[in-house]
């Protein structure tokens, strides 16, 4: 281990030994150097464990961890326990990073004080072609209010962890959740909301490998939406529309417009694919959207084809 850690790495691994040693070679080539790597292994029934223990035996900059099967978030705070940088990065297990990844975000971060640096990305889907996602010119410097806007709607960055690097104090207090399968949803908004000054900057650094084994299959393949999913979903954004308006109570409304912008969304999509398992929320929805249909509909936030998609389903 190098005796100055500027960044921490922190990678959960489950069962990806087809892809956890892309990703592994590319943070150990990467040309920022002052780092450590924590890799976890969430109860990995393959090879995924073994690999990265291989990985740690040549390179001392590696901590593997080895536990029992948990949630994402569980495994991603077993990192965060142990993790010593000045800074926090994520990888997912199936994905890579350009080689100036961590040099790109970390100047970054250093250039304009700001306690979260985001890049752009793109991603690799299943019929090989790669896709740009969230790529832009230009840089942007977010406070926390404009920041968590961002994020909600999702033009320049997303909740995702990856992409983006975290100054390690907004974590002093923050953690992912012990349960549920969506821990990026339930916890990134928390951290730009305490963020001074979010930095993002869409030159593509990152790239996704979206598959069928992706956590996130449902958010991009709508016709998978079920009711677990979408209960979790609801849960967390009500729970977000209460932290924000504690935390940043000028974004009460817009929390709260969040909230119904994803329900007509969801519903929407639930009729017109005729997507089935999905009663209960889907009800549960057009009663939330039928109490506040005048709020929603005259909304500064609201958009014409919400508007449009109200007026079909109320």
């Amino acid at each position: 281990m190098l005796k100055e850690t500027k960044i921490s790495v922190i990678m959960l691994t489950y069962n990806r030994e087809q892809y956890v040693s892309r990703a592994i070679e590319s943070i150990i080539k990467q040309t920022f150097v002052d780092f450590e790597f924590i890799i976890v292994d969430n109860g990995s029934s393959d090879k995924s464990g073994v690999i990265a223990d291989e990985y740690a035996a040549n390179d001392n900059r590696i901590k593997v961890i080895h536990r029992e099967c948990g949630n994402i978030g569980s495994g991603r705070n077993a990192g965060l326990d142990i993790a010593k940088g000045d800074y926090i990065a994520f990888i997912d297990d199936d994905d890579w990073a350009e080689p100036d990844f961590l040099d790109f975000l970390y100047n970054l971060a250093l250039n304009n004080n700001a306690d979260i640096a985001i890049c752009g990305s793109y991603r690799k889907n299943e019929d090989g072609n790669i896709e740009p996602k969230y790529i832009f010119n230009d840089m942007f410097l977010h406070n926390a209010e404009t920041s968590v806007k961002e994020m909600v709607l999702r033009e320049y960055y997303n909740s995702g962890t990856p992409t983006k690097l975290f100054k390690k104090s907004l974590f002093d207090n923050i953690r992912f959740p012990n349960s549920g399968k969506y821990d990026d949803i339930s916890t990134t908004y928390k951290l730009f909301a305490n963020a001074v000054l979010t930095a993002a900057y869409g030159v593509g650094k990152y790239y996704f490998t979206r598959h069928f084994g992706n956590n996130s299959g449902a958010a991009t393949k709508h016709e998978l939406l079920n009711s677990q999913q979408l209960n979790e979903y609801l849960t967390v954004f009500k729970e977000r529309t209460d932290y924000l308006s504690r935390v940043l109570p000028n974004l009460a409304d817009f929390a709260k417009w969040s909230e119904w912008s994803y329900m007509i969304s969801m519903a929407e999509k639930i009729k017109r694919l005729s997507i089935m398992g999905c009663e209960k929320p889907y009800a549960f929805m057009l009663d939330e959207l039928k109490q506040n249909r005048n709020a929603f509909y005259n909304s500064v936030y609201t958009r014409d084809f919400e508007r449009e998609w109200m007026d079909q389903q109320i």
